[in-house]
């Protein structure tokens, strides 16, 4: 009996230490998953009380109030709670539930760039309009004593913010509403975009005299309520949808975010989509990146057609510079090299030849610190970590991105594999071969705007006949405020400057003297055209650059509300359930035959077409008068590729009252066209005075 009850007994320990290992497994697997419930809807509970009691339903040793992470609860309903994945799994079937989805970690993706959008400060405006917008900007932080945000002449903020100033001292004036915790930036990004968006005049700004002029947002008067996701590691889904919950909820009027997932996602899997749907239905418009993972098709990771989603281009001013051998051959590149240049300042120039296990020029693997420390360095790859080492200097060979230019703690520059060869070739029929890296300069740039290197391309990939990106903004070389704190260049301990220049992946903030014509459409068809070529199509730059002044009187537009994005959703095969938790309403899918994505009244056209095969298609447009004038006539002109038939009807629109809408259709025909291929045509509506202007794109995989 006695040796019956020690077998029990060790049995028992051992099933308890099984279970114990077992839960301890189960909490290390946990990991945060949002839980996307739609809109607010009607319950016995309150919002967060209903959250919990969802986690109580499938916890059995877990705490729920210890597995929230976050309860979504002003502007929509939903919770980011710590989740095994039969948990989620769990939830995911269970009524009113939208959408299951691990929480992702996003990547984050100016004294000229308004000036050459003819956005100058001569430009008429209305300050005390202006100064009422509130500017959400979901980022790093902001770093509040740059001369970029002083209060000084601003009126207290207007009475729809319902925002607070958390964990920090805001300006007295309350231009600064900081709803975030910790919202001072270590990171830099934050700081340059809300500067680009609504950075106060800043006379004799630089980069140690790199373009030099006056600092400047868009809309230098507005406010900026700033939230804080966005830390060293990236930004995650959870702190994105806390985010939006507040900014709705706060009374912004536009939300700005420039990060981008890998690659796109499911609308309602995607923590931007999801809450720009939701700032979308309550009037507020978001803009934010295309993404940096260019400049492959297909990479645009921002796709949701209620927000605005802005490539990347170059503007006149680049900044170039050059590095001299010995020999006095002069080399151009691209870099942002703030060091002087020192006369007679020569040093050893080698190239990491290599081994069994490292490649030609690869300065990855770090060899002994005395091979290249005092020495400018020829490389194909590097880390970071070779600036630790007390090289003088590194020539990068690299031919994807000599547009763009980097700043690095040491002289650094990019040249073409041409150019690195001659260099190699300087280097093994020299005896004691030196070169000096000049301080960077300035040049014009006659062939701007052109879409940067590293801007994410379309096709969308989640509804091919909705064009994404829709337009491009300045994106390279852009001079703006900078975190006082934040690594100039991304390496610990490089905090030199105040300004710096930056890639931006084209913050859209725009003269805002009209806001209640500020829709996604206006800014689309008033798109100064950019022409296609090898490096650039309608799948990288959509309508075309963004033309701020025109955006303000475009004559007329295409609305969109929610119910239109709804129907589109169902003509993409949503599930009306789901949609009906999402809206909160009773809306649902309409007509007894479904029609297709590309019936969104959307400023633009494109069509997903398969290779080798005819096509026909048609696309159903309205637009409203919003002009200066009641009575005008509108009169369509279309440009088509030689490849398409296109064909507008009516092609006259008579408008006799503002606010009054007029229908047309747009029919496109063609093909065979070749695989990887695109065929271009625009539409423009004119009325003498205004240029309405729709791009239309036909496309193959």
């Amino acid at each position: 009996m006695t040796s019956l009850l020690s077998h029990l007994v060790a049995l028992a320990f051992f099933i308890s230490f099984i279970l114990l290992f077992s839960s301890a497994s189960s909490n290390e697997e946990r990991k945060v998953y949002i839980v996307y419930m739609g809109a607010q809807h009607s319950s016995q509970y309150p919002t967060y009380e209903l959250h919990l009691n969802l986690l109580k339903e499938i916890f059995v040793n877990c705490s729920p109030s210890e597995s929230l992470v976050y309860s979504y609860q002003r502007s929509f309903s939903g919770f980011a709670a710590k989740l095994s994945i039969d948990e989620a799994e769990k939830l995911n079937d269970m009524e009113g539930i939208v959408s299951v989805f691990p929480s992702k970690t996003l990547k984050l993706r100016t004294t000229r760039s308004w000036d050459f959008l003819n956005l100058s400060q001569r430009v008429n405006r209305n300050l005390t309009l202006e100064s009422d917008i509130i500017i959400g900007m979901i980022d790093t932080g902001i770093w509040p004593e740059s001369k970029s945000f002083s209060g000084q002449g601003l009126r207290p903020p207007p009475r729809k913010w319902k925002g607070a100033c958390v964990n920090m001292t805001c300006n007295n004036l309350g231009d600064y509403m900081f709803s975030e915790p910790s919202p001072r930036d270590f990171q830099g990004h934050g700081t340059h975009t809300a500067s680009i968006a609504a950075g106060r005049t800043v006379s004799h700004a630089s980069l140690y005299g790199l373009a030099k002029g006056m600092a400047r947002g868009a809309v230098p008067s507005a406010r900026l309520a700033v939230y804080k996701v966005c830390w060293w590691f990236g930004c995650t889904d959870q702190d994105i949808l806390a985010a939006f919950d507040d900014a709705i909820s706060d009374g912004v009027d536009i939300i700005s975010l420039s990060v981008a997932y890998a690659i796109a996602a499911d609308y309602f899997q995607d923590s931007i989509a999801i809450g720009a749907f939701h700032a979308m239905a309550n009037g507020i418009l978001t803009s934010t990146a295309a993404g940096n993972a260019g400049p492959y098709r297909g990479t645009v990771s921002n796709v949701a057609p209620w927000t605005l989603v802005a490539a990347a281009s170059s503007i006149d001013r680049h900044i170039i510079d050059k590095v001299v051998t010995g020999n006095h051959v002069s080399t151009l590149g691209a870099s942002v090299n703030t060091f002087a240049t020192k006369n007679r300042d020569d040093h050893p120039l080698i190239y990491m030849q290599g081994n069994a296990t490292i490649l030609p020029g690869d300065c990855t693997a770090l060899p002994d610190i005395n091979m290249v420390k005092g020495k400018i360095v020829l490389c194909k790859y590097f880390y970071d970590e070779i600036f630790s080492t007390g090289i003088k200097g590194l020539i990068f060979i690299d031919d994807s991105s000599l547009d763009v230019s980097f700043i690095y703690p040491v002289p650094v520059i990019t040249v073409s594999s041409v150019d690195g060869l001659n260099l190699l070739n300087y280097i093994n029929n020299t005896k004691n071969p030196v070169a000096n890296i000049h301080k960077s300069e300035e040049v014009f740039d006659s062939e701007a705007p052109l879409v940067a290197s590293f801007s994410s391309r379309g096709p969308n990939t989640i509804t091919p006949d909705i064009l994404k990106p829709d337009i491009s903004a300045p994106g390279i070389d852009i001079l703006a405020a900078w975190s006082r704190v934040a690594p100039v260049s991304g390496i610990i301990n490089d905090t030199r400057v105040h300004y710096i220049i930056y890639l931006c992946s084209s913050t859209l903030f725009f003269e805002a003297s009209e806001i209640s014509h500020f829709n996604l459409s206006s800014m689309l068809y008033t798109a100064k055209p950019m022409y296609p070529s090898a490096r650039q199509d309608e799948l990288s730059y959509g309508a075309g650059q963004l033309n701020p002044v025109k955006a303000v009187d475009p004559g007329l537009v295409y609305d969109a509300g929610a119910s239109d994005y709804v129907q589109m959703l169902c003509n993409s095969a949503y599930n009306e359930t789901m949609i009906k938790m999402v809206t909160g309403d009773a809306s649902s899918c309409s007509g007894s035959s479904k029609g297709t994505a590309r019936d969104l009244n959307y400023p633009s056209m494109a069509l997903h077409v398969q290779s080798g095969k005819a096509f026909a298609a048609k696309f159903l447009r309205t637009v409203t008068n919003v002009g200066g004038a009641r009575r005008c006539r509108y009169k369509a002109e279309v440009w088509a590729d030689h490849r398409l038939n296109v064909a507008v009807n009516p092609s006259k629109l008579k408008f006799s009252e503002l606010k009054e809408k007029r229908q047309f259709t747009v029919s496109v025909s063609g093909g065979p066209l070749p695989g990887n291929s695109t065929a271009p045509a625009t539409v423009i509506w004119s009325d003498g005075e205004h240029q309405v202007r729709s791009v239309m794109v036909v496309y193959t995989d």
